[in-house]
């Protein structure tokens, strides 16, 4: 990380260290009485005469403590190349931010469902703290100038809010997909557009989070990357929005990917994101 002070770079490393151990410590058990107290709220409204709602249970039941594998691994790995970043060797920059990522994805996907079943404080909340501490401070520790900081920081942060929401919309299709009238059959149009939206949102997460540790240096494919997985969201959500209305999900990821585009497209922002050499 050329340019980046001593300090700064000590500071990072000790980030990694601190925000790794609670990823490995203290999330696993949060996860897991997140994961219970979902359930508990879920199978009372199953039991409250809301039967559709009964795939949910083995969904989020396989997806949370694969959010705590996840978590773990990304917390170790922290840990391990705490020291490398302490050098400033460079190719840690954009694996830490991509790591810090996990937890802030993660934790965001299991406070959504969190929300809708469970009363009281948010656990799955202070998990995305976690990552969001590492993810912001690295932003702007790492040597560059002030509007740079600033550009990166609105774009990665929306890349990483995109991602959850469009991760969200493929678990809700899913679990939707389940209990349809007819299944096996789709009874309309509105009913295979469900499930198209929720895989195309599952493929656009693929590009969308791969443009973080790119997008963080500065790199033209990282650009490529977040723009071409926000059109692509957009591009299904908008449609989507005004033939499925009972929910506005599908308009909060047009509105998620319209930031991205900002941030990324907008001439002002665009010309911050990159390095020089790019």
């Amino acid at each position: 990380m050329q340019g980046t002070s001593e300090k700064n770079l000590k500071t990072m490393s000790w980030l990694a260290i601190g925000v790794g151990l609670l990823m490995v410590t203290i999330v696993p058990f949060m996860v897991q009485t997140s994961l219970e107290r979902v359930l508990v709220g879920l199978i009372a409204h199953i039991d409250a005469g809301n039967p559709t709602f009964s795939s949910g249970i083995g969904l989020f039941d396989f997806f949370y403590p694969v959010w705590r594998a996840i978590i773990f691994v990304a917390g170790m790995t922290l840990i391990i190349i705490s020291q490398e970043i302490k050098k400033g060797e460079e190719w840690t920059y954009p694996l830490a931010m991509a790591l810090f990522a996990l937890p802030s994805i993660g934790g965001m996907f299991m406070f959504l469902p969190y929300v809708s079943w469970v009363d009281g404080f948010p656990l799955p909340m202070i998990i995305s703290a976690f990552g969001l501490t590492g993810f912001w401070s690295f932003i702007f520790l790492r040597q560059a100038d002030k509007m740079q900081k600033w550009a990166r920081f609105g774009a990665l942060t929306f890349l990483g809010m995109l991602s959850t929401h469009a991760f969200t919309i493929g678990i809700g299709a899913q679990r939707t997909m389940a209990t349809r009238p007819g299944y096996p059959y789709y009874k309309d149009f509105a009913w295979w557009l469900f499930n198209w939206v929720g895989e195309v949102n599952w493929v656009a997460v693929i590009l969308l989070f791969a443009a973080i540790p790119l997008l963080s240096v500065g790199k033209r494919k990282g650009w490529w990357l977040a723009v071409i997985g926000a059109i692509t969201i957009l591009a299904i959500d908008a449609p989507t929005q005004f033939i499925r209305t009972k929910t506005l999900d599908y308009l909060y990821g047009s509105l998620l990917a319209i930031g991205v585009l900002i941030f990324t497209m907008v001439p002002y922002f665009r010309q911050h994101l990159f390095e020089s050499k790019e």
